[in-house]
């Protein structure tokens, strides 16, 4: 049989060599110990982030006393099983010593049958600082890496972010970040359980390859029982002569698994169980989706494809890239995250880079994306730096790492892609890495950081020789040839790109637009306007973005009201982008009139980002036959701060959110606007042809119409319909440019399907006045109901709710005059529909200024 003793209680935890002990959470970590225990400060708030920094620079202690039930005692095997330590770990057992760990990445087991007793038992982990291990590794041997990271973190396998990132603070945590446990085991466990499916002449065969590590000689038998989304249920058994056995069963009339968008998300339990005749001696659990992938590359007249297909059907992949939801992981709690996941899925995308910076997700991560449809497009971690792949030790430990999340997550529905890496070819082709490195950058750590004076004062500032064309060697090699092998031997079902943007052809166009993904930040880092977007035809975009502030509400939980200005210490301490409040700033004066307060520059900034986004999204999916995906950077924060997100750290929707609703829409209306020419597009991920209409008018602000018309529309499944193009050169001049608009609305059976507005000036010349808004407010059942209507333009309208945090069936949205619309949230609980009246705020772009 199988016993399990969880021991997550009873953690007391110090600073090594220290006499006082603490309470621990377990799961947790030194930072929100500390918290807990009112001995620091928030690090989220005001610049706390900076007199934190001593935490990773020292060694901690944690320990626990427990008690062994006797059946547990009894049984013949006795592991210590770590499901993830951060990281750098010394463990010891009744005072005997068990081993050390480096890699938080990991799950860690030892065989303490000889070390217990009954009465207490002690278990202490001392965890060593991060940064005193990998500063001197970085003077003898810099890795080039982040600037916005402390330097030497390609050093050590803990994720990349947590010593800083552009978006993210420098707060390494330390800790017991995943569960642990005893476990006792009376003859054998499973070693490795492979599922593998075939899909033929209608069925599925549905196969296990099962391994086992066993220590007695008993009689074995497997059985796998499988329970289908209808509660219908296949059984099969083997008896096992060795340490291996593949079963298989046959399930007919399979319901398949789909991304969400493209159908359903059937998912299939699969139980597996090793009985000695008598007891059950392991067991493991599995969800399954019944679906086929490729990652299909064919030559075409741009070069070569890059499109994923799901079940035979090809898809535009529709998404963001997806970050670590807290700097402090063990905070995120199961309900927020599926709120993120969830609000990924409501407005229509289909898959989520988890991005090469953080780490492999928990279980729950890929449970709700199967259980919503979002394909994870899964980075190893390795990020924009270079990682002493020579060293055999190092890649020793990387290939238990690689082994063991391979392992775990191949069988997931959800699983499109492993990518070998975040931008590091590109880094080899085009950053200048080759080269020498100064070690100024971690010198200059010293005023900042204290605790790191001893660490670099052998450093000096001096050159040091690396020899580049080794690493550049050992990168090709670890990407194109080692870790494709490793994945070979444990998932062929699953497709493997070596680097995100990558060609395939090794430092050869890396991020080019022939083959291959792309990434695009000549908008945010080159300060290209967004028109650039539709230069680029890249065969994927999996990354592009832009920044904006978080809502304000989000900026009062870090920075006092005498702190709201983009140039204050505490606003550009929560921007960690060099300069980014400045290039938000210069962004915004291209496109919007100067805010006349703080409320309305956040407004602004919120409502840029989400037009920006939408140039490009609707551009490439006008190119969907060219362009087959788009990830837009990123779905989420790990910290209240300004940033790419589209859902801030609380979860959150800001203006892009609501935006990608609309521009990931599975039927979308766009306007390809050309002054004084506008092109009207039917963009559809529909299987079945769609039949409607289009009607267009050229109108004054006021809603008086210049010109007007109406398209018969039928727009093929899965494709771009280009409609028509206006040329209103004899209406348009320049002395009404300034009080005309282009406004299109998609029509099916009386029903206005989606609503664009095109522009023949930037909004900032526009000649708005006040919409002089009417706004009704009622309750239809748990629902708040909101009528509006303008009398003149309104753009991106802006619906809240003061003091409550609710997600509308719209936002940020145009309103022409004439045309009213009706929104709607859940009632918050305990506001009654006068008290709602009472909080509810409108407004426009023309109120900001």
């Amino acid at each position: 049989m199988v016993l399990h003793h969880s021991l997550t209680a009873n953690w007391q935890f110090r600073q090594a060599e220290t006499d006082t002990w603490y309470p621990a959470q377990v799961p947790g970590g030194v930072h929100t110990d500390l918290l807990a225990a009112g001995l620091i400060a928030d690090p989220f708030v005001a610049d706390n982030e900076k007199r934190v920094q001593w935490i990773a620079a020292t060694d901690w202690q944690y320990r626990c006393t427990f008690t062994v039930a006797a059946d547990l005692l009894a049984q013949p095997r006795i592991f210590l099983v770590c499901d993830g330590l951060d990281t750098l770990a010394e463990l010891s057992l009744n005072g005997q010593v068990l081993g050390q760990t480096e890699n938080m990445f990991r799950q860690y087991r030892w065989d303490v049958t000889a070390l217990l007793h009954a009465g207490d038992n002690e278990l202490s982990i001392l965890f060593r600082s991060p940064l005193e291990y990998v500063a001197p590794r970085q003077a003898e041997r810099p890795m080039t890496g982040v600037s916005h990271a402390i330097p030497g973190g390609p050093y050590l396998r803990k994720a990349p972010c947590q010593f800083g990132w552009d978006w993210g603070p420098k707060l390494p945590p330390i800790g017991i970040w995943q569960a642990i446990r005893l476990e006792g085991r009376s003859v054998a466990r499973f070693d490795d359980v492979r599922l593998m499916q075939q899909h033929q002449d209608g069925a599925v065969v549905l196969e296990a390859a099962v391994s086992l590590d066993r220590w007695q000689a008993d009689d074995l038998t497997v059985m796998m029982h499988i329970t289908g989304p209808d509660d219908r249920t296949i059984t099969t058994k083997a008896a096992l002569d060795g340490n291996s056995h593949t079963l298989a069963v046959t399930i007919d009339q399979p319901q398949l698994w789909w991304p969400n968008g493209y159908g359903d998300q059937p998912l299939y339990q699969v139980d597996l169980h090793l009985t000695d005749g008598k007891h059950v001696v392991d067991q493991r659990y599995y969800q399954v989706g019944l679906r086929t992938l490729e990652l299909r590359q064919v030559d075409d007249a741009w070069g070569k494809s890059f499109t994923f297909v799901i079940n035979g059907l090809p898809i535009f992949a529709k998404g963001s890239n997806w970050i670590p939801a807290d700097s402090f992981p063990t905070r995120l709690t199961t309900d927020h995250l599926e709120t993120l996941i969830r609000a990924a899925a409501d407005t229509h995308q289909n898959m989520l880079r988890v991005w090469g910076g953080g780490f492999y997700e928990e279980e729950r991560f890929y449970d709700l994306c199967d259980q919503y449809g979002i394909l994870v497009w899964q980075d190893f971690i390795f990020s924009c730096s270079i990682y002493p792949m020579d060293d055999d030790a190092f890649l020793d430990n990387v290939r238990q790492e690689v082994i063991e999340n391979v392992r775990r997550l191949r069988h997931r529905a959800s699983l499109a892609l492993w990518c070998g890496n975040n931008e590091m070819e590109w880094g080899w082709e085009s950053w200048g890495w080759a080269g020498s490195v100064y070690m100024d950058e971690l010198e200059a750590l010293k005023d900042k950081m204290p605790e790191l004076k001893q660490l670099t004062r052998q450093m000096g500032g001096h050159k040091t020789s690396v020899d580049w064309e080794l690493l550049r060697d050992a990168y090709e090699q670890f990407f194109f040839t080692l870790l494709p092998a490793w994945l070979a031997e444990e998932d062929t079902a699953t497709p493997y790109w070596p680097s995100s943007p990558s060609s395939n052809t090794l430092f050869h166009d890396t991020n080019g637009q022939v083959q291959g993904d792309a990434h695009y930040w000549e908008v945010w880092h080159g300060g290209r306007p967004f028109t650039a977007y539709r230069d680029q035809f890249p065969r994927f975009m999996s990354e592009f973005g832009f920044q904006s502030l978080p809502p304000l509400d989000t900026v009062r939980t870090y920075a006092d009201e005498a702190d709201w200005n983009m140039t204050s210490y505490i606003m550009e301490h929560h921007q960690k982008n060099d300069s980014g409040n400045g290039l938000i700033i210069n962004q915004m004066t291209q496109t919007f009139r100067m805010p006349k307060d703080f409320a309305a520059l956040v407004y602004l900034s919120l409502v840029l980002q989400a037009e920006g986004i939408r140039y490009g999204v609707e551009h490439w999916r006008r190119n969907m036959d060219r362009v087959s995906g788009t990830l837009y950077w990123q779905l989420n924060d790990c910290w209240p701060v300004a940033s790419w997100s589209s859902l801030d750290y609380f979860g959150r929707w800001k203006a892009l959110h609501y935006a990608s609703r609309r521009f990931y829409a599975p039927l979308m209306l766009s306007i390809e606007d050309a002054p004084p020419q506008m092109g009207l597009h039917v963009t559809s991920d529909l299987t079945q042809p769609w039949s409607g209409s289009v009607r267009w008018s050229l109108e004054a602000l006021t809603g008086e119409v210049l010109e007007a018309g109406e398209e018969a529309v039928t727009a093929s499944p899965l494709s771009s319909t280009p409609l028509r193009t206006l040329d209103f050169t004899d209406r348009i001049a320049d002395d009404n440019r300034r009080q005309v608009v282009f406004v299109a609305e998609l029509w099916q059976k009386g029903e206005r399907v989606a609503l664009n507005v095109g522009i023949f000036v930037p909004n900032k010349h526009l000649a708005l006045v006040d919409p002089q808004l009417a706004v009704d407010v009622h309750q239809q059942g748990d629902q708040l109901v909101i009528d509006l209507a303008a009398q003149s333009l309104a753009r991106f309208v802006e619906v809240s709710l003061e003091g409550a945090d609710v997600v509308f069936s719209d936002n940020y949205f145009d309103l022409p005059a004439g045309r009213p619309v009706s929104l709607s949230c859940p009632l918050p609980p305990g506001l009654s529909i006068d008290q709602a009246r009472a909080v509810l705020r409108v407004r426009s772009l023309y109120d900001s200024f």
